[in-house]
């Protein structure tokens, strides 16, 4: 009897070790495994300070070389004889053409922020699609003649003028950014487009098409990321800071859109903007709208 107590109590003790075994083991994988994701979250983070770094410096050269460009250019107008005025007039077109861009910088961080903040607000009117679209063509016809570009604007609907109920503050920073990339990275004497039109849900869509070298696989993967740029260089002669792609996936999103790419190398760039048309007025989305639209998290 005390053999077979003695055999039971020894059966009883290696179960028990080997379940202590199994939990030991379960505790060392969980800890593996949790030290894993903390080398992943530090080399992240890493690399989210390194982009940070270099978009500071990269957006302090946008800001300062413009200011710097039209404080000396009004000074030289300043100074210069009265009958030399179209000497003036090239230098006071720099000064327009800088405080453009500038323009342009500015309302892109304050979009950034405003989407970081999850404060975005909608502005819904009945937007005029051709006077939007047509407005945004002349503003950038000086870039699209120094790049040597033809500028094609077609609607491809059978409205005209065709109107359409959305936010047209939101939907004019979405093209500004596609139209800026269309001309920055497409090549001399080529095309830069936009179509636009309704398709068969009633939905908008506008396209913006340029004839550049076109965007590789690897670049595809980072485009939507914020401060990330194809052309990473900080004195590269493509202006930007790598937040434009961000901003309008984040602001078509808010407007339940959908944002698409058709690119091949060495042949071009489509991006393709297709939102519904507003179904409510300013005052009818709530507080939480940000929290529907954004899932209270970071979008770029």
């Amino acid at each position: 009897m005390e053999n077979q107590t003695n055999n039971i109590s020894d059966e009883v003790l290696l179960s028990e070790i080997s379940k202590r075994v199994e939990k030991y083991k379960n505790a060392v994988d969980n800890l593996n495994m949790m030290n894993k994701q903390l080398l992943d979250l530090n080399q992240k983070l890493a690399e989210s300070e390194a982009m940070k770094s270099h978009f500071i410096s990269n957006i302090t050269n946008e800001m300062i070389n413009p200011f710097a460009s039209i404080l000396g250019l009004s000074k030289s107008i300043v100074d210069c004889p009265d009958a030399d005025v179209e000497r003036m007039k090239r230098m006071a077109m720099m000064i327009n053409r800088e405080a453009f861009n500038l323009d342009f910088q500015f309302k892109n961080i304050f979009a950034a922020a405003e989407i970081e903040a999850g404060s975005v607000e909608p502005n819904i009117s009945v937007v005029n699609i051709d006077e939007l679209l047509g407005s945004l063509m002349d503003n950038y016809s000086r870039e699209i003649e120094l790049k040597k570009l033809q500028k094609v604007l077609v609607n491809k609907s059978e409205q005209s003028p065709l109107l359409f109920k959305t936010d047209g503050d939101k939907l004019t920073i979405v093209v500004s950014n596609l139209l800026c990339n269309a001309i920055n990275f497409n090549r001399p004497n080529k095309v830069v487009e936009i179509a636009y039109g309704i398709n068969d849900e009633g939905n908008l869509w506008v396209s913006v098409r340029d004839e550049g070298m076109g965007i590789s696989p690897e670049n595809q993967k980072i485009i939507y990321d914020r401060f990330r740029r194809l052309d990473n260089g900080i004195n590269s002669i493509n202006r930007g800071h790598g937040l434009g792609l961000s901003i309008n996936k984040a602001y078509i999103d808010f407007l339940g859109g959908t944002l698409e790419l058709e690119t091949e190398e060495n042949v071009g760039a489509k991006f393709t903007i297709t939102i519904p048309e507003s179904q409510m007025g300013s005052n009818d989305y709530s507080d939480e709208a940000n929290e529907v639209f954004f899932g209270g998290e970071e979008i770029f």
